[in-house]
């Protein structure tokens, strides 16, 4: 990060990347990308709409239950209150990385060489004019069910899942900005999802920065990372159950990427995901769970996940 910081104080453009426990991270110059196979996309853009099925196999439900399960023994010892759980799902696909890359229609994209490609459609932080936002994304239905908007804005467990993410971060802007506040909570996106539609219940949460941020825009990240919304609270403890119960190494998978153009900075969490492996590609997806969460509804979450936009 101390790089990062140098380029930022110098007011030098970069793109970095980081991987989920922020342990490696890798960074460019824009005049160092030119020699690199990396793109990447910051913002909607239109593309020309494809449609591509992925031939996944997903671990059985008696395998996700068993971490599942754990889980809720750890929140009901109060070891955790949400933390979100992930599967690596074997796919195939005829694409290769870079044509994912081309067709997938995602806000933040981005895809390194030939060894992952990510579609996100959550934002990580922003910092503009002083002031640093933050959008946690939890809760997720199907757009075509009957009252879907209704059905996912009362949904107990969804809802307190939600005010737990938000509050893990305001808490976490609060270390690195000053006035923190949620400007807007649980209000709906629509997302595409393959051949579907998903509605996504994002909030809102700004703070204000000194005007010297850049010369501690390392230090920041390092305190906000890993991003609570793919962790859980209490951040340090999940954590560390995290890798007793997942199975797998996330790697970059739920790191986050991100772009300073000179003057402002952009990130987004690294969901939506696919990897390539020396046994094949990877989609790695998963969801938050809480004391309420129910494990087929879950289940069938991580693999709703699967697809390209």
């Amino acid at each position: 990060m101390e790089r990062l910081t140098r380029l930022a104080s110098a007011k030098t453009p970069f793109l970095f990347y980081t991987n989920f426990d922020a342990t490696q991270t890798r960074l460019y110059t824009l005049d160092e990308l030119a020699a690199e196979d990396i793109e990447f996309v910051f913002g909607h853009h239109d593309f020309t709409p494809h449609t591509h099925r992925l031939k996944a196999s997903p671990q059985d439900f008696e395998t996700y239950k068993k971490g599942f399960d754990t889980i809720i023994e750890k929140i009901r010892s109060g070891e955790t209150y949400l933390l979100n759980y992930t599967c690596a799902t074997p796919i195939k696909s005829e694409l290769s990385l870079k044509e994912i890359y081309a067709c997938a229609n995602a806000p933040f994209k981005l895809r390194v060489k030939d060894e992952f490609v990510c579609f996100s459609p959550e934002r990580f932080i922003q910092i503009k004019k002083n002031r640093i936002y933050t959008y946690p994304m939890k809760g997720t239905i199907d757009a075509s069910l009957h009252d879907a908007r209704a059905r996912i804005l009362s949904n107990a467990k969804e809802t307190a899942e939600h005010i737990m993410v938000v509050d893990l971060l305001r808490n976490d802007l609060s270390m690195v900005a000053k006035e923190v506040r949620v400007k807007r909570f649980r209000y709906i996106d629509t997302i595409k999802a393959g051949s579907k539609e998903l509605l996504q219940v994002s909030s809102e949460i700004e703070g204000r920065l000194e005007a010297d941020w850049p010369e501690n825009l390392g230090e920041i990240l390092k305190t906000l990372l890993p991003a609570g919304s793919i962790s859980g609270t209490p951040k340090k403890r999940t954590l560390e159950i995290i890798k007793e119960v997942e199975g797998y190494e996330r790697g970059f998978y739920c790191g986050v990427f991100g772009y300073f153009d000179g003057e402002n900075f952009d990130s987004a969490v690294m969901v939506r995901f696919i990897e390539k492996t020396a046994d094949g590609l990877r989609y790695k997806s998963g969801g938050g769970i809480t004391i309420e969460s129910d494990a087929k509804e879950e289940y069938q979450e991580m693999q709703d996940k699967i697809y390209i936009p």
